[in-house]
């Protein structure tokens, strides 16, 4: 094992960032199985690129607040290890790409010393805490979110029972009824609202996109704020014991809310709260360290030489906040990439003249907070320096688009490319745009929605098309009507036509020459909803002949190749093919944890992993007998049918009520240290069934 170190000074992370190292050199040395190594390397950031030998890095911050030393330490990391690039995700986290996988151990190390973490930015895990970008500082705001969806991020991390769950699950804060964390499509989606001089919050559960989008439902219409986290984590273990693991295609939360509908579910969750050591968790708002403005004495005297362009400028740019005197600006970063110059110059503006922090957007851009108003032209002219005044923040030029095919293996036609050229014909052709809030544009490269095409007013979906002769062309996929209603509600676009890609800026032109005429000020999802899927398909649909396609028509946007289809592996969902041997190693693996839980007193934690060595156990039997698995409640189910109930082995009780002790009892230590010694009898009874079961296979077949 190679002797890597860090010098970082928490321990839990230091061992973390060592555990990644070793299990890298494992690997390469052909000791992990590679599909097994994929999941590890998920839940630390690490995932699997288009372009073989490299990774994509994904950096979480939670709620998209990021402070100026983070900054220029992301920044620094960026130069060292990658191509100066950053790129702002749609889950306000920051990606950086074209890194060497021998490398990331560092590289987390490096981030780690301004506290910034890999940890769980992909996989089966709790992902990034999402919020408003304006929180704290929207006027029309409660309270603030930012300390609640801080409490969230720190619980969960790094948690025993959120860490190998069947998928990812997404938990998101808005400020207001506005819903700009955009709720309805979260598996756990926050709502802040007051009560009785009560904080508290309205809970939406099992929202998605997709494939499949599926409107989030209501689990509570008000949620104190001290019963989320043990609410999420009830959540969160219904999840992990009910939910498909083995088509990855229904994995996800709204596919299990689906199937046992919501008071199902919340008698589930209310069921585990034995087991949930907290019932109510008191979260210190006021204990939570918020960034705040610096004091400015001397305000810096700038000529604005283009005087229409400033004021354009600010009224689209520029957002009023509830502290009076301050404003708040908005940065349009053109599909979310901006490079480490400017990203050094940005962290230290706001240092000297703001709070020291910037906010990373839903829609990939980048918020300022806390600048005074009297430094508005200061801040424009130096902004303008970086090429960061485009008019157009949260407006309709601003594109959301995810990497596609430039990065992601799973992209399938260029989203960067065609949102350029949608950008353009927008600047030029429909300059009125500029300050028209209501038309929201996002761009996918499949049908994965990073770049959350089902959610806008208008939505392009990358995919390709075949010919009449059998030949192969990018194609989109248009979409049309979605938006954000507000309080939870919310409706997904529908799907009108499939175009071949080069023909996408004569389908935008069209869909907005049509508005424009007959709305009358209309909402674009009003109109639409007016209008229906039926009118709009027939004023696209020749656009979708195939028959008379140029030469052109078989190059992608930004590209100039001809288009071959290619798509790789998705790692969206860290898939796990699970080895016999690997499950009994990680069951002892489990129990150490467990033992060491309990040492610290970490009750639940040391219960949960002692569970999770049982589950593994009875699960690794199973496999051998090649009886599949979906679900961790099948896997009880089964167990107990094919090798309780025949006396094949023998507990004295049923598997069922052996393992579901944990929902029974209180998280003590006395539970902890019974359920710990539960877990290695079994481990040692299963693996003695199976050596019996590999000696009569060999008898058998000698």
């Amino acid at each position: 094992m190679q002797s890597f170190r860090t010098e970082i000074e928490n321990p839990v992370v230091e061992k973390d960032i060592i555990e990644l190292a070793n299990k890298i050199e494992l690997f390469q040395k052909g000791k992990i199985d590679e599909e097994k190594f994929r999941s590890l390397r998920l839940a630390r950031g690490v995932y699997g690129q288009r372009q073989k030998g490299v990774q994509m890095i994904r950096i979480k911050l939670p709620y998209g607040k990021v402070l100026s030393n983070q900054l220029r330490r992301i920044s620094d990391v960026s130069d060292e290890y990658s191509r100066g690039r950053l790129h702002i995700t749609t889950r306000q986290d920051i990606q950086i790409h074209h890194v060497s996988l021998d490398r990331t151990p560092q590289l987390w190390a490096e981030l780690e010393k301004d506290d910034v973490t890999l940890r769980e930015a992909c996989g089966n895990t709790v992902r990034n805490v999402t919020a408003s970008e304006t929180a704290g500082i929207d006027i029309n705001e409660p309270f603030d979110v930012s300390p609640y969806a801080d409490a969230v991020f720190r619980f969960f991390l790094r948690n025993p029972i959120c860490q190998e769950m069947g998928r990812k699950f997404k938990v998101s804060f808005s400020v207001s009824e506005e819903d700009t964390a955009l709720s309805y499509m979260n598996d756990f989606g926050l709502i802040a609202k007051i009560e009785n001089g009560v904080k508290g919050f309205k809970v939406m559960l099992a929202g998605g996109l997709g494939s499949q989008p599926r409107h989030a439902e209501e689990l509570y219409n008000f949620l104190p704020a001290n019963k989320i986290i043990p609410t999420i984590e009830g959540v969160l273990r219904v999840f992990d014991r009910y939910g498909e693991r083995k088509s990855r295609a229904k994995a996800r939360m709204k596919f299990l809310l689906k199937d046992i509908g919501i008071e199902a579910f919340k008698k589930l969750v209310a069921d585990e709260q034995k087991a949930i050591e907290f019932k109510t968790v008191e979260i210190d708002a006021a204990a939570y360290v918020a960034s705040t403005p610096v004091v400015v004495n001397t305000i810096p005297k700038v000529s604005i030489t283009n005087q229409e362009a400033f004021n354009l400028w600010k009224s689209t740019n520029v957002i009023p906040q509830k502290q009076e005197g301050y404003v708040a600006i908005g940065i349009k970063v053109f599909l979310g990439d901006f490079y480490t110059d400017k990203a050094r110059v940005l962290a230290n503006l706001v240092a000297q003249y703001a709070a020291g922090e910037i906010r990373l957007s839903l829609r990939q851009n980048i918020l300022i907070p806390f600048v005074k108003t009297e430094l508005l032209p200061f801040f424009y002219q130096e902004l303008e320096k970086l090429g960061f005044v485009d008019p157009g923040y949260n407006k309709a030029i601003d594109i959301t688009a995810c990497p596609g095919t430039d990065t992601c293996n799973l992209g399938i036609s260029s989203s960067t490319g065609i949102a350029a050229e949608l950008e353009r014909i927008i600047k030029t052709e429909y300059p009125q745009c500029l300050k028209n809030e209501d038309l929201v544009i996002k761009i996918s490269g499949c049908m994965n929605a990073c770049g959350q095409h089902n959610l806008a007013n208008i939505g392009f979906q990358g995919m390709s098309i075949r010919t009449p002769d059998k030949l192969v062309a990018p194609a989109l996929q248009v979409l049309l009507g979605g938006g954000n209603r507000g309080d939870g509600k919310g409706v997904f676009a529908d799907k009108v036509v499939k175009v071949p890609s080069r023909r996408g800026p004569e389908a935008l032109r069209r869909v907005l020459n049509d508005y424009e005429d007959h709305a009358n000020g209309v909402l674009f999802v009003d109109y639409y909803a007016s209008k229906g899927e039926k009118y709009f398909y027939n004023l696209l649909k020749d656009l979708s002949d195939t028959s008379n396609l140029t030469q052109e028509d078989y190059i992608d946007w930004g590209a100039n190749e001809t288009y071959v289809k290619a798509i790789g592996v998705g790692e969206c969902a860290g898939v796990i093919i699970d080895l016999i041997a690997t499950l009994f190693l990680e069951s002892e693996e489990k129990i150490e944890h467990a033992e060491k839980a309990l040492r610290n007193n970490t009750f639940p934690h040391a219960i949960y992993h002692a569970y999770k060595a049982i589950l593994n156990s009875a699960k690794a039997i199973l496999l051998s007998n090649n009886i599949a698995t979906n679900t961790e409640a099948g896997i009880v189910k089964q167990f107990d049918e094919l090798f309780i109930n025949t006396q094949k082995i023998k507990l004295g009780k049923p598997f069922s009520e052996f393992i579901y002790q944990i929902k029974a009892q209180a998280p003590t230590r006395e539970f902890a240290e019974h359920y710990i010694e539960n877990s290695k009898q079994f481990l040692q009874v299963v693996k003695a069934y199976r050596n019996k079961e590999m000696e009569n296979n060999t008898v058998n077949n000698s």
